[in-house]
């Protein structure tokens, strides 16, 4: 990645834009506020570079393996390349053509890697350093590769292409030799056709001299290398798409498209030694089998004690339609067929030897399949797989959410890595991981960190992400809440998405605590606890809540409609134990006839539920449909441990639960929360105060409510301070109406692909138009989806200790409510005891009004203190909820209360806030603006966070046109601006998240992870953090040819490769041919790596190679003037001896 140097810049500008978009904006009389604090980040702090990439590589197209180094490479279509060692040891490369991998080549224990794409060109790679770099790259112009083969030991590397010749290529020079086998010579004269494209070569194990040529058409040639000529030609009838030799270079194995194996002798050449078909039906009467599906690839592996292993991909026959890819092993007369999950895209066989001419030991099968990587064992009965070391399942479901937690508490990582240990399978091969080179990073990084990921499938997985690793902990699976649909008419008459009902769209989590809270797409909430303990919970704690849209209209409410239920009047009940909490599944109106009314998405499991260790279901919440209108999807979560609340958001208004006394406690519209309300004139209440059938939910009065007087709110006959002001409401109606505040057109397209399609019935809109144009206040399907988009909905929370109002003096708990529109709004939080009284008392709650407007949705908030550190919400210590009564209070101790401040000085408080556009910051309590920032004008930011870096905080943003910046706090400086990524997915923006210490992550694609860091000091010490590919190892002795062998030269021939392809026996290739280009990654991949004492030996051992190698250059060149001089002289000699003796009038 191209590095921007902008920190003088930034400097030279930090006067100018401080002053112009911060200090010039602050209040008078506030400077004292900002004095005091003194700000230790600058610019220099800061620097953005990738860390490392986890997860399966993304459309996988080729695959290879050190057998030595113990190294796996894989290439994708998009031209990167993973290596993959010991558990923790990988590496991301991208060729930066992005064209595919088609085939790659390791230099075998010589730490390099060839790289053959789609786009005719061939790379080294230099595998010695620890990020791998591009030494040598080579251009064809003229043919298309499709085939490469580098021997073993041997600077030789063979590529085949489109037009069936053979060019040599020295991998040390990147040069290409003047030795080419054309197609014309290699096959027989008499032979019409042209063979095409060359599809395997290899030379033969026991005689270098002779090279195995596979054409498509079936045609395999044997060219003797010393004599330039073809010594057999085998032809068989089907195209051939794979070779294989026998370790005793006499036999060779060919696969083809009809399905069948034909076994070659390479001294017969005029009929296969044998035929089979593996997957084929042998018909009786001795004919030929039916043709099957073509074998893709076979391997010929030996053993010395028993049988040869052939392994092989594809061949079935054409009756198993939908079945899945296979990989077929056969051992002796065993046959052994292995079901993959995915298509099969290349496999290898891994041996004990790196020579081909040993008796091969094969001991697994490594298989690359479209999304996944699997090794199988073949050393024991069954063929069992191998526990994969790699975070490879990231994609097992798609990810629709991350979030990153950086400096986690210690114990947590390992009370959730036992909790997830019993979740692994027990039928793993006992063997250890067999691809196991490379050595761990020596990083200094020794914090916790946790990478939480929600998936399509309702699934949610903990990850550790220590240390530049990735591996997971424990998996939990929310679905399992819920009962599953049976049938499609089941599932079209509830959910509101065609396909995963189940998938997560955001979650919140208190890591002190554990308590975790995540959304569903069909509207539902779920609140967990972690326990250490096995419970089975007979009945599911259910809440339906019942949030309809404020009004359609601008005309002043109807007393009579439907309107957004906010709180109970007083004299509803208010005590827990006089409710019972609902077991019954909600029975609402679904019938053809009429639209479909409190009917949740999903129906909640009925039956008793057994809950591992682990978390554990606390509550469920689901919104319900009403007067057939689907329940907007969820864009906002919060939970808070010490408050026991959960409260979230859509574009109807926020809801507050109470996750200890099960009730629900508030849901109001949006605009309620602009006016302010006294707390005290309404209580809170249980959601449901009998069990019904009927199912009455959080909208009703009395359980013996009708429907339609279910449909009320439960105030609507009453005057409360939150509608009681007509004056009020009338003006703020009119805002919305003439000010035409319009919904993030980001959020909007994030939550319609997240939710995906909304079911609406078209046959309910006409009964329902008619009421729309009455302009009353009911809620119908006839709101379009422009009127959606135009709600206020809220896009964040913020649970904090501050001062509700500008007239308090001292903290209180609070919540901070965010909205597209750019509104934050305070709501005060009046909290009952702690102990028995908290569980008895109701919690009340009150609007406090707006507090600031910002330009476009609010995405962060956060609070700091008079120095200006970061004030994390309240959290309660975690206990297991299934422990003993005396374990419990011993750990149940909250969080001490900030102590009371005064007034009197300056303001104790900063409330930092960011939207799309805008970062201000704000005194509290006077809520007072003094510092404000337009983060930018063209685009937009995607995603916000208050961290921590270097005991010091300041907000980080990533805006949609690729830009991540950094501002100090609380003045609002630029720290940091680098175009590094456009948005070119909407999985980038939903899972872009940063974290604490300069970490950041996002979905690169659908598999892979990419972390990043904005930290100086960490780019500074990536070099250390990184893993390393190469490590010395000795290569295995050459098999011993024994004395007879020796004696009667039937071991291997070897050649002499140099003579025979070298400039002096070969000559020169045409220059047209291929374009060499010099890499980035030779000398100065060596000069950034060396340091120290080491460091200077590398260096002067660098500059002795540079000098030898420029005087090298200038000794050929010398070399070179010479011969032409000496031609010359030659060539002026025969002149002269020509015209010696001519006279003039004979020239």
């Amino acid at each position: 990645m191209k590095k921007f140097n902008i920190r003088k810049v930034l400097d030279g500008l930090t006067a100018a834009s401080s002053s112009s978009s911060s200090s010039a904006t602050a209040q008078p009389g506030s400077g004292r506020d900002s004095d005091v604090i003194q700000e230790t980040l600058q610019s220099e702090h800061f620097q953005l570079c990738k860390t490392v990439r986890h997860g399966f590589p993304y459309q996988p197209s080729s695959m290879a393996f050190d057998p030595v180094q113990k190294i796996l490479a894989v290439g994708t279509q998009t031209g990167a390349l993973r290596l993959f060692g010991c558990a923790g040891v990988e590496c991301y490369c991208q060729h930066e053509s992005g064209a595919a991998v088609i085939q790659l080549q390791f230099l075998i224990n010589e730490g390099a890697l060839v790289s053959a794409l789609a786009d005719d060109s061939i790379h080294m790679w230099n595998l010695r350093q620890k990020i791998p770099a591009i030494l040598h790259s080579l251009k064809f112009s003229r043919e298309r590769i499709t085939y490469c083969h580098l021997p073993f030991q041997s600077k030789w590397l063979y590529i085949g292409t489109e037009r069936g010749n053979i060019h040599i290529v020295n991998v040390e020079s990147f040069t290409l030799s003047g030795y080419v086998i054309m197609w014309n010579k290699a096959i027989e004269l008499s032979t019409k056709t042209h063979p095409g494209p060359v599809v395997h070569i290899s030379d033969n194990p026991m005689d270098e001299g002779k090279l195995l040529i596979g054409y498509e058409c079936g045609v395999v040639v044997l060219w003797d290398l010393k004599c330039k000529k073809a010594d057999c030609r085998y032809n068989y009838d089907e195209a051939i798409h794979s070779v294989a030799w026998h370790h005793e270079g006499k036999q060779f194995v060919c696969s083809h498209s009809d399905g069948t194996l034909t076994t070659w002798n390479i001294r017969i050449p005029a009929k296969s030694a044998q035929i089979i078909t593996p997957h084929g039906k042998q018909p009786k009467d001795g004919k030929k089998p039916e043709p099957c599906k073509p074998i893709l690839k076979v391997e010929y592996k030996t053993t010395r004690v028993g049988d040869p292993f052939m392994v092989l991909s594809g061949g079935l026959s054409y009756d198993t339609v939908g079945r899945r890819a296979c990989l077929t092993v056969m051992h002796g007369k065993s046959t052994t067929v292995l079901e993959m999950d995915y298509p099969i895209v290349d496999f290898l066989t891994l041996c004990e030897t790196p020579y081909p001419n040993d008796f091969q030991e094969p001991y697994a099968v490594v298989v690359l399949l479209e999304k996944d990587l699997v090794l199988i064992d073949l050393g024991q009965i069954g063929y069992p797989i191998f526990e994969n070391p790699y975070p490879l399942t990231i994609h097992e479901s798609p990810v629709t959410c991350c979030e990153y937690f950086v400096d986690c508490p210690s114990e947590l990582i390992p009370a959730l890595y036992s909790v997830g240990s019993r979740q692994k399978r027990q039928s793993y091969s006992k063997k250890e991981w067999p691809i196991s080179g490379g050595n761990w990073g020596q990083g200094t990084q020794s914090y916790p960190e946790i990478i939480i990921t929600g998936h399509a499938d309702g699934s949610i997985k903990f990850w550790d992400a220590s240390a530049l690793m990735l591996q997971v902990l424990y998996k939990l699976k929310t679905a399992k809440v819920f009962e599953r649909a049976r049938s499609k008419e089941e599932k079209a008459n509830t959910e509101i998405v065609e396909e995963d009902p189940f998938a997560i769209q955001t979650l919140s989590w208190c890591p002190e605590s554990r308590m975790l809270c995540v959304a569903g797409v069909s509207a539902h909430v779920i609140v967990y606890r972690f326990s250490k303990q096995e419970v089975t919970t007979e009945v599911v704690q259910l809440l339906e809540v019942r949030m309809q849209c404020e009004f359609n209209g601008g005309d002043s409410p109807d007393p009579g409609g439907e309107q957004t239920p906010t709180l109970p009047t007083q004299g509803a009940s208010s005590s827990p134990q006089e409710s019972e909490p609902p077991t019954q599944p909600s029975t609402g109106s679904n019938s053809s006839d009429g639209p479909r009314d409190n009917i949740p998405c999903l129906q909640v499991r009925s039956s008793p539920l057994k809950q591992s260790p682990g978390y554990q279901v606390e509550l469920v919440i689901q919104l319900v449909w009403v007067s057939g209108e689907p329940p907007q999807p969820i864009t906002s979560l919060a939970i808070n441990s010490s408050y026991g609340l959960v409260v979230f958001g859509n574009t109807n208004g926020l809801a507050v639960a109470d996750y200890l006394q099960k009730t629900l406690l508030l849901h109001m519209g949006t605009s309620e929360l602009y006016s302010p309300s006294d707390p005290y004139q309404r209580q809170p209440r249980s959601p449901r105060k009998v069990r019904q059938p009927s199912g009455a939910t959080c909208d009703s009065n009395d359980g013996s409510n009708t429907s339609e007087d279910r449909c009320k709110s439960p105030t609507s006959g009453s005057t409360s301070p939150c509608n009681s002001d007509d004056e009020r409401k009338q003006k703020f109606i009119e805002k919305v109406k003439f000010k035409s505040r319009r919904f993030s057109k980001t959020v909007a397209n994030d939550f319609a692909k997240m939710s995906r399609k909304i079911s609406s019935s078209s046959e309910q809109k006409t009964d329902l138009d008619a009421r729309d144009n009455t302009f009353t206040r009911s809620r119908s399907s006839s709101v379009t989806s422009i009127e959606r988009e135009s709600r206020e909905a809220i896009s964040s929370f913020h649970f904090c200790e501050s001062y509700p109002r500008k007239s308090d003096s001292v903290v209180s708990p609070c919540l901070l409510v965010g909205t597209t529109q750019g509104t934050v709004m305070m709501v005060a939080l009046s909290m009952p005891p702690g102990g028995d009284q908290r569980l008895q008392q109701p919690v009340g709650i009150s609007s406090c009004g707006s507090m600031v407007t910002l330009k476009g949705g609010i995405l962060t908030m956060a609070l700091l203190d008079a120095a200006g550190a970061l004030l994390p919400p309240s959290y309660e210590p975690w206990y297991d909820p299934n422990a003993s009564d005396e374990e419990k209070e011993k750990s149940r101790r909250r969080r001490p209360a900030s102590p009371p401040s005064s007034q009197d000085g300056p303001d104790p408080q900063f409330a930092v806030l960011c939207s799309e556009k805008q970062a201000k910051v704000v005194a509290m309590p006077s809520q007072t603006r003094i510092y404000k920032h337009s983060i930018t004008e063209t685009s937009f930011v995607l995603r916000a966070d208050v961290v921590q870096m270097g005991g010091a905080n300041c907000i980080a943003c990533f805006c949609a046109n690729g830009h991540i910046m950094t501002l100090s706090l609380p003045s609002l400086r630029p720290l940091l601006d680098v175009n590094y990524l456009p948005l070119t997915d909407m999985r980038i923006a939903r899972t872009f998240c940063f974290s604490h210490l300069g970490q950041a992550l996002y979905l690169t694609s659908p598999t892979e992870i990419q972390r990043l860091t904005y930290s100086q000091e960490t780019c500074d010490n990536r070099q250390e953090m990184l893993s390393e590919l190469f490590t010395p190892v000795e290569t295995p002795e050459a098999p011993n040819r024994g004395f007879f062998k020796g004696l009667f030269g039937g071991g291997a021939q070897s050649l002499d490769r140099e003579d025979l392809f070298g400039e002096t026996g070969a000559g020169k290739a045409s220059r047209s041919l291929a374009q060499h280009i010099p890499g980035q990654g030779g000398m100065e991949g060596m000069k950034g790596a060396a340091s120290g004492v080491v460091g200077d030996l590398a260096r002067a051992r660098i500059a002795l190679d540079e000098r030898g190698q420029k005087l090298g250059e200038l000794e050929d060149r010398t070399a070179a003037m010479m011969s032409s001089a000496d031609s010359f002289s030659k060539h002026a000699h025969d002149m002269m001896l020509k015209y010696k003796d001519k006279k003039w009038y004979q020239l």
